[in-house]
């Protein structure tokens, strides 16, 4: 099966369509990649050699009252134009969009082309590119259950988020070493997506004075435009810190830390809970239909996170939280265990077995 997996634009699109196509090239099947021309996707790309991929021209869609509705339209036309000329050599069997704008061209030009088409949806509240493709599609793949009422007029197969096959937990105090820290000090993990998170990165830093006489230590992935500054806030107040703008290897920082403090994108969850690992969660208050505090919300009923608005911050409420979680293991442990059942099983191969399942019942068809 030649497969096409159109998955740029940020992590939370581009990872989980890493970790598909993965488990695709496992099963004998040829993968090509869509894309964006956005940084995240070149740096993920890096050391990946065994994926073809193809950049696409695309940004998000304005209101059809801008300006730049025209320069959408532009881009789009080209992306389509692109896309069309790639599958005359590629000849997909299959072609899967894992939301955002960089999937709307690869699954139009498939379905004009008559190949069976996929969307997946990793958030609880779906993203306008994919409600649009999503009357294109065989089928939407869905990271929640609680997503499906969203897409009446489509079939809606659960599959969970799909997560690369490197992030698997390592031992703690190998994964604490491999990043500089101690191996006896609670550790807490501060990330704010693939971008990193102003929001997060100033409400930590206030309330590192307040945090004072605590014993433990940070891994703090602040975005490269934040960086210096927040590991001169560490060193200001001697507290131990491991401070990066992100970090290629994943599996250290979660398997090294206790907890973490972090956005509510569905890939981060969903990586959260592979490692068991309890949250305060700060849901983005600018993502579309705020789908991150429905996500969030998600993990606290089930008691698997704390949730914090950016528009409640403050340094003595986190600092409070922060506490409340390196003061009681016990707490820490519940929260944990809860993560763990959350945690998607093979939700990468389930993705791929459901496309297989569509796309076989095409061939035979035309059989």
């Amino acid at each position: 099966m030649n497969t096409v997996i159109a998955c740029g634009g940020t992590g939370g699109h581009l990872f989980p369509g890493l970790a598909v196509a993965e488990v695709l090239r496992s099963r004998g099947h040829d993968v090509m990649l869509f894309v964006s021309e956005k940084e995240i996707d070149a740096l993920a790309m890096t050391g990946r050699e065994e994926f073809r991929f193809e950049r696409l021209p695309t940004v998000g869609l304005p209101s059809l009252f801008s300006p730049k509705i025209l320069g959408f339209t532009g881009r789009f036309a080209e992306s389509l134009r692109l896309c069309r000329g790639v599958y005359k050599k590629f000849k997909p069997h299959a072609v899967l969009g894992m939301g955002g704008f960089t999937s709307t061209a690869p699954v139009l030009a498939g379905k004009m082309g008559g190949v069976p088409t996929f969307v997946h949806e990793s958030n609880a509240i779906p993203g306008k590119a994919n409600k649009i493709t999503a009357r294109m599609v065989r089928a939407v793949l869905l990271g929640f259950k609680e997503c499906a009422p969203f897409f009446q007029n489509a079939r809606t197969e659960v599959t969970g988020t799909p997560i690369r096959k490197e992030l698997r937990p390592m031992d703690q105090k190998l994964a604490r070493e491999k990043l500089g820290l101690r191996p006896d000090l609670p550790t807490v993990l501060v990330m704010g997506g693939s971008q990193g998170a102003t929001g997060i990165n100033q409400a930590v830093i206030k309330a590192l004075p307040l945090l004072q006489g605590t014993a433990f230590q940070v891994i703090h992935l602040a975005g490269t435009r934040e960086e210096r500054l927040v590991a001169d806030n560490y060193q200001r107040e001697k507290i131990p810190a491991y401070v990066g703008a992100f970090h290629h290897a994943m599996e250290e920082p979660y398997s090294a830390a206790d907890f973490a403090i972090a956005r509510s994108g569905a890939a981060s969850l969903a990586e959260l809970a592979a490692f068991s690992l309890p949250a305060i969660l700060i849901p983005y208050p600018y993502a579309a239909e705020d789908h991150q505090t429905r996500n969030a919300e998600i993990f606290v009923r089930a008691g698997a996170a704390l949730l914090l608005k950016e528009s409640d911050l403050t340094a003595e409420l986190l600092a409070q939280k922060i506490r409340e979680l390196l003061d009681h293991p016990q707490q820490r442990q519940r929260l944990a265990e809860v993560s763990a059942r959350l945690a998607p099983k093979n939700a990468a191969a389930l993705v791929v077995e459901t496309m297989e399942r569509y796309t076989q019942s095409n061939h035979d068809a035309r059989l």
